[in-house]
């Protein structure tokens, strides 16, 4: 299994990607700053405080199955963030 720290750098990666992908978006579509795309960016700030805060919880049953929902939930939400990313365009 993958240590904590790795998993806290892809959360921070994937996310981080997203919210970039955000500012070239508005950025190739002449928007700076849009609605839509500021929704994005903080519903990815938003998703990255709840999955840090559930990595970081100290008392688990089984550290390995947590572990891994918390990857899990980072790539539903992250798929969705994608999605709603390739509405801007």
């Amino acid at each position: 299994m993958a240590s904590i720290k790795d998993l806290k750098k892809d959360i921070n990666n994937v996310l981080g990607d997203i919210i970039e992908g955000v500012y070239v978006v508005d950025a190739a579509n002449g928007k700076n700053n849009s609605k839509e795309g500021a929704a994005i960016i903080d519903n990815a700030i938003e998703i990255f405080d709840e999955l840090i805060v559930e990595v970081n919880k100290g008392k688990v049953e089984n550290k390995k199955a947590h572990f891994k929902s918390v990857r899990k939930d980072l790539e539903t939400k992250a798929t969705k963030l994608v999605d709603d990313l390739n509405e801007l365009t």
